[in-house]
């Protein structure tokens, strides 16, 4: 479930989490010749980034913590694109408003919020701009082990769309997709195939944008 580039070097490493491979991609790229940076993807959930985290810092203990990904819009003034953050660290704080991310506060859901009704809903009770699944527990890790961490995240759906499908009935035990049960729902929904096609231009623009500010920011750590 979890891959790590760059374990054991010696130069001081930012591990930098991601929940999905879709996520990285564009980031991989900007850091592929860097050291000092180390890569994790965790899987999708609480349980899944924590396991897959604590084994990562059995092989290695990171000098900051970037947790990553993409994040559903509650705050309704947030747009696809925009690269939000969560930090107690005032030096990555500073690094990250510098290079274009937002602050913001975010709910850690056990499953995927994919109606607008639903993230009205989410936020009006939590008061949250933003809902992802795995950053929580890796913040209470670091927080347990001294270590600079930060939430860094991407809007891929706004908080006024609603999602094509219902994803959380699309997923293994594990929570990963089951593609056979997603080929199944758009065999029956064939209309979902445009919105299915715009969220997935929607999240490459996303990724693209979170990958911009993540390098601007390690660009100048470890200098």
């Amino acid at each position: 479930m979890s891959s790590v580039q760059s374990p054991r070097s010696k130069v001081p490493t930012t591990l930098v989490c991601f929940a999905l491979s879709d996520e990285v991609r564009a980031f991989r790229e900007q850091v592929a010749s860097r050291e000092d940076v180390s890569i994790l993807i965790t899987g999708i959930g609480k349980g899944n980034s924590g396991h897959s985290f604590r084994k990562a810092l059995e092989a290695s203990l990171p000098t900051a913590v970037f947790t990553c990904g993409f994040a559903g819009g509650l705050n309704p003034a947030l747009s696809i694109g925009d690269v939000v953050f969560e930090t107690d660290n005032e030096e990555l704080q500073k690094q990250l408003l510098g290079a274009g991310a937002k602050p913001a506060r975010f709910f850690c859901a056990t499953l995927i919020a994919t109606t607008v009704a639903e993230k009205e809903e989410l936020r009006r009770t939590t008061g949250a701009d933003a809902v992802e699944m795995e950053s929580e527990i890796i913040h209470e890790i670091c927080r347990e082990r001294g270590i600079p961490c930060a939430t860094v995240r991407v809007i891929s759906d706004a908080a006024h769309e609603n999602l094509p499908l219902n994803f959380n009935k699309l997923s293994k035990s594990d929570q990963s997709l089951n593609f056979g049960k997603l080929a199944w729902a758009i065999a029956k929904s064939p209309g979902k195939i445009p919105a299915l096609l715009r969220l997935q231009r929607n999240t490459k623009y996303a990724a693209q944008q979170l990958a911009l500010v993540l390098g601007k920011v390690i660009a100048k750590m470890q200098q």
